[in-house]
């Protein structure tokens, strides 16, 4: 829960109209699994006319309802769908031998044919087929890659508003070209959404040959993207894009209209104002059509992030107080003044702490006056200084407080938490405390989602979050089989009794792979951690190795480390080759084998950790053993892994420690069962969090509905 903002120059003749001074910020503070404090709406009724916006914008049932709704989703996992969907897969692949023999003057008559029938809304279920084949063979002429049959299948699943989960490595950017295809034809555009900048440009310059020849236009926006060209950006028939940039373009073109709440409000002003008057500095056509790239991190991970746009507040006096309160908070006693609750993520004074606050802050008057904000301000240095860890959730750079993505390891400079707690942090290190923002405007990406009126998307890693999918997006997932048989050799976790006995493990576990010549990606969750590991290893060179040690050269990827991550990802599967990456670094980059390693076992991926949900620790193992290719993965955890110490008891580490080998390492036969349990109790605490921060938004609806839109 971070606030991430990005710096967006306004400019009168730009489609979005801000205010000047406003930016873009990606709010991702931890949540406790309480509601939110309540934070006025985005007002989205001109946007739900605008943009036809379909079953998904209801709110989530209750009751009777819920139970039928959860029960239904329940049932309808059982429907054959991926039965259905390999079937007309298999009726498209017959096609192949219509279009393979024509010229490419005719295929492309051809598709313009289907684009009128599409367009006009008039097309059968053949003509879908047909289409995809079409499709499959301009892919094949233009890209020289012809989707297999278990990518069609999935490519015709999201284009019927589904969840397709189709194994890392099994080209879903190819499979994404053929709904986008065929949804672009209609002409109300279609959003491809993406994780990063990189691979929203990268997708979009690698299947623009077989959009152009179907006769459509593409077009990317990244970050960097000035806003003079967004609006003709979006204009374009597929626009990829990232979570952040299409949101952010959302709520800028929402300040832009200002109060006008509905179409014909907004044709009324255009008529007595003139051009300015709002619409016009709209960049954005409606929310038609969107293909999510890695759902699951965007739709589930994601879900509860606030994008807000806020404005600067200048206020001298209230920087110097996070200064103050970073002070208090250093002079009171944990477990005396505040509890911490590591689970939830909160800190909690004791009535002893809030006397021995008030003593201490009675000298210095002034906000701190009163005990209500006195406590919040000191509250969240406390947060800052017992949650939030230097090279874990931030690092340091130009002076400057840089938040680190947990889930990607990647940094994000645009972002900043909230509610005072960036600048908290910086106060508890001693660098430049910056003023805090005004809110503006703000929705979160669960809420904007659920505007589009089609909503399909695609990943790796969706069975685990089918039935949140559902009851929060109305979306079934379809598991699709891969192309060939996975045959990665999954070996069983291993556990240490403390993460010393553990690094050691890891290292030593390191040098015996790498001795047998097998690539190794090593998967770390903090940037402390893949930097101490390599210094255990010898450093990046090799040279600065313990004595008696053998020196391992590797390559370190981290939010620190981060320039030609795609390059190095992509050779982290050649011989003799060593990679410790945080997290997911490179996702979304094939991991192509060298020469000589499919026969060595292929790449071996050591997860040292495992994550709050199996979703994570799966995209981790996928980075191995694609398309049939060999590999192993093997997780080496401790009992001090931030897993279990904040999702399992105190009884059961003790439990699970009193069975240990000489190494350290647990060999009590329940040590999987408790990794597991904890698992499933992270993953229950963050469901009920992002269905919280739902209901409060529908509350903020409902307590706002004197603001409706126009229908």
């Amino acid at each position: 829960m971070v606030t991430p903002t990005t710096e967006q120059p306004a400019s009168p003749t730009s489609p979005p109209a801000q205010p000047k001074g406003t930016t873009v910020a990606l709010d991702t503070t931890p949540r406790n699994g309480s509601c939110p404090k309540p934070t006025p709406p985005v007002p989205s009724g001109m946007w739900r006319t605008l943009a036809h916006r379909g079953k998904t914008s209801s709110k989530l049932p209750k009751g009777l309802d819920a139970m039928w709704n959860a029960g239904a989703g329940y049932v309808r996992q059982f429907a054959p769908r991926r039965r259905r969907y390999l079937a007309r897969a298999a009726r498209v692949l017959k096609l192949e031998a219509t279009y393979n023999d024509i010229s490419d003057a005719r295929l492309r008559e051809r598709a313009a044919e289907l684009r009128e029938l599409f367009r006009l809304g008039r097309q059968t279920r053949e003509d879908v087929e047909h289409a995809f084949a079409v499709v499959r063979e301009v892919a094949w002429r233009k890209v020289e890659m012809r989707p297999y049959k278990v990518q069609v299948a999935a490519a015709l699943a999201m284009y019927d508003g589904c969840i397709a989960e189709l194994a890392t490595g099994e080209g879903k950017t190819l499979s994404a070209s053929m709904p986008a295809t065929v949804a672009g034809w209609r002409g109300r555009g279609v959003h491809v959404i993406t994780v990063n900048d990189y691979l929203a440009a990268r997708d979009a310059e690698l299947m623009r040959p077989i959009y152009e020849f179907c006769g459509l236009t593409v077009s990317s926006i990244v970050g960097d993207t000035p806003p003079p060209s967004r609006r003709e950006l979006y204009l374009a028939d597929i626009t990829y894009t990232t979570n952040k940039e299409v949101a952010a373009d959302f709520l800028r073109d929402r300040l832009a209209l200002g109060d006008t709440r509905g179409l014909t409000s907004a044709l009324v002003r255009k008529v007595a104002g003139g051009a300015g008057e709002g619409v016009d500095r709209v960049v954005q056509r409606g929310l038609e059509f969107a293909i999510i790239d890695e759902a699951d991190s965007i739709m589930i991970d994601e879900a509860v992030t606030p994008l807000i746009i806020s404005g600067e507040s200048p206020n001298a006096a209230r920087v110097e107080a996070f200064k103050q309160a970073s002070d208090l908070a250093d002079q009171l006693e944990k477990g005396k003044d505040y509890k911490v609750d590591h689970e939830y993520r909160d800190v909690e004074f004791t009535n002893a702490g809030r006397r021995r606050l008030a003593e201490l802050a009675s000298d210095i008057g002034g906000i701190f006056a009163g005990a209500r904000r006195r406590e919040e301000m000191v509250h969240q240095a406390i947060t800052a200084r017992e949650l939030y860890t230097l090279e874990k959730q931030y690092v340091i750079q130009d002076d400057e407080v840089v938040i680190v993505d947990e889930f990607t390891g990647r940094l994000m400079p645009d972002r900043e938490w909230r509610d005072g707690l960036h600048q908290a942090v910086s106060a508890k290190e001693g660098v430049e405390v910056k003023n805090p923002k005004e809110t503006l405007s703000r929705i979160s990406f669960q809420n904007f989602y659920r505007m589009y009126k089609r909503l399909s998307g695609m990943t790796a890693t969706a069975w685990e979050a089918r039935h949140e999918l559902w009851q929060i997006y109305g979306l079934p997932v379809v598991r699709i089989p891969t192309n060939r048989p996975c045959i990665r050799i999954q070996k069983r976790d291993r556990m240490f009794v403390n993460a010393e006995a553990k690094w050691n493990a890891i290292a030593e576990h390191v040098r015996e792979v790498h001795a047998t010549g097998q690539p190794l990606l090593v998967g770390t969750r903090s940037v402390r951690a893949s930097e101490l590991l390599s210094m255990m290893l010898g450093g990046e060179d090799g040279s600065e190795a313990t004595e008696g040690q053998t020196p391992i050269v590797h390559r370190v990827l981290n939010a620190v480390r981060h320039k030609e991550e795609a390059e190095v990802v992509a050779v982290a599967g050649q011989p003799d080759k060593v990679t410790v990456a945080t997290n997911m670094a490179g996702r979304g980059t094939d991991i192509k084998l060298g020469p000589g390693v499919p026969e060595k076992g292929g790449l071996y991926v050591l997860a040292t950790e495992r994550h709050e949900n199996t979703r994570v620790d799966r995209q981790l193992y996928g980075r191995s053993a694609r398309q049939g290719d060999p590999g192993e993965a093997v997780t080496m955890i401790s009992l001090d892994d931030e897993i279990l110490q904040r999702y399992s008891s105190v009884w059961w580490r003790w439990f699970l420690s009193l069975a240990t080998n000489s190494r350290g390492e647990v060999i009590n036969p329940l040590r999987n069962w408790v990794v597991r349990r904890a698992q499933a109790r992270a993953e229950r605490n963050a469901l009920r969090s992002r269905k919280s921060v739902l209901k409060t938004d529908d509350w903020l609806d409902e307590a706002l509905g004197f603001a409706a839109g126009e229908t």
